[in-house]
Parts: structure tokens; sequence; C-alpha cells
């Protein structure tokens, strides 16, 4: 199973930008899918899970401002993030709990780099 994030970039404080991350080889079905964050010099931060069902849970520092979303038949998971703003800079990552064969596993994708500038 590989995860692909995809939809960083530099941006100014204020605007907004859309993360994705498909999931993609021998899956039966997901539940929880997540995004992480990491700073330099900071310890990864879960910013958003997404449960099957559509629940969701947010990192109060991003709370009204991120919206995750999933697309379940694309194994696709998005983050909607707006009213960006400097310490929302970081690598950010997917992952997905996997169910394959007999067993659930957690998936992680590579990052992509969000930079928003003051």
């Amino acid at each position: 199973v590989q995860l692909q994030a995809s939809g960083g970039g530099l941006v100014q404080a204020g605007e907004s930008l859309r993360l994705s991350c498909e999931a993609s080889g021998p899956i039966y079905s997901i539940n929880d899918m997540r995004w992480y964050r990491q700073a330099p010099g900071n310890e990864r931060e879960l910013v958003a899970t997404i449960r099957s069902g559509g629940t969701t849970n947010y990192a109060d520092s991003v709370k009204g401002r991120f919206s995750i979303s999933r697309h379940n038949s694309k194994n696709t998971v998005y983050l909607q993030m707006n009213t960006l703003k400097p310490e929302d800079t970081a690598v950010y990552s997917c992952a997905a709990n996997v169910f394959f064969g007999s067993n659930w596993s957690w998936y992680w994708g590579r990052g992509t780099q969000v930079t928003v500038s003051s």
C-alpha cells in the first residue's frame, strides 16, 4: 500500500491550500485517515482525523480553519486549509488504517511541504 500526498506549496498568510492524499495498492477497506504535520525542531502533530463514517477530529490549533474530507471510492483524503498562518508551515503527511488480508495496518505517505509567509 502506498500513500501519495500532494498540493503543498508556498502561500501568503491568509490564503488557502488543499492537500490530497491517495492510497493505492491491495486495499480491502480503510478505516481512519489522518493528516499529520511536522515543523523543523518540533514533534509530529496530529492535525486531523476522519473515520470511514465521516466523523472528524481536529487539533485545537486548526479548528475552524482546516477541514478534512474523504472520497471513499477513490481511497483519497483531503485537507482544506484556510486562513493559513506562518505557524502552519510544516511538512504535511497522511496516514491510513488499511485492511488487507486479515489485518489492519497503518501506512504512511511521504509528506508535502507547506510554507506560509507573513
